[in-house]
């Protein structure tokens, strides 16, 4: 059985990390590689239906516990229905956030115990770890900014989505515990400088990816 390649993408708010993977997936596309560009929360359908629960704010009232939760119901999903098939076959995986969010989100950043988010963690990947983790670093207020910028009607309505609407103490606090995770785990993780141009941060990317190609991408 083929064995494909899973890269997660992570970081903070306006990091830069959906146009990465529009361009890494083009860069792989061209050079003949089968690609599946996937996100969470969603993914699956079952997983995008939890999505707009997530997003919307809905769950915060029953707090960070309930929300890492469904997080994990949402991830067991789509690993189930769409990770692991394509991995089966081949192809090479980019996921906009996976585990590290929960870890760093709801754990880090939201005072979960960390023994807890492990075990659901646990439980909700069933043993699907990314073979490369990049996460993007980015000034917390400069990632805010790009998010208003890129989205100016929505922030002059005021709605921001349930993890966008925090202040900066919390948005760099988040940034602390990715990087936290990547001097963790170095093997694993590698920390892109996300603040120059997109050009510029697709290189480094293409840098970080390119030694795994021949190793766990077939045919």
């Amino acid at each position: 059985m083929k064995t494909g390649l899973f890269i997660s993408f992570e970081g903070g708010e306006g990091a830069g990390k959906s146009t990465q993977i529009r361009l890494l997936a083009a860069r792989l596309t061209k050079a003949g590689r089968k690609v599946v560009v996937t996100r969470e929360p969603g993914g699956s359908p079952g997983a995008e239906a939890v999505r707009h629960v997530l997003l919307s704010g809905a769950a915060e009232p029953f707090g960070v516990g309930m929300e890492v939760i469904l997080f994990a119901a949402a991830r067991n999903d789509h690993v189930e229905e769409i990770i692991r098939p394509a991995l089966a076959e081949g192809k090479i995986v980019l996921c906009d956030r996976f585990m590290d969010s929960s870890r760093v989100y709801q754990g880090a950043a939201g005072g979960l115990d960390p023994a807890f988010v492990a075990t659901v963690e646990r439980v909700a990947v069933d043993g699907t770890i990314p073979d490369l983790t990049l996460i993007f670093d980015l000034d917390a207020l400069e990632g805010l900014e790009r998010v208003a910028a890129r989205s100016p009607e929505k922030a002059l309505a005021g709605t921001p989505d349930r993890f966008e609407k925090d202040d900066i103490a919390v948005h760099e606090a988040r940034r602390k515990a990715f990087l936290k995770i990547a001097e963790a785990e170095p093997v694993r993780c590698r920390i892109i400088a996300a603040d120059g141009a997109p050009e510029t941060v697709a290189e480094a990317v293409w840098q970080a990816v390119s030694p795994l190609l021949g190793e766990k991408v077939h045919g």
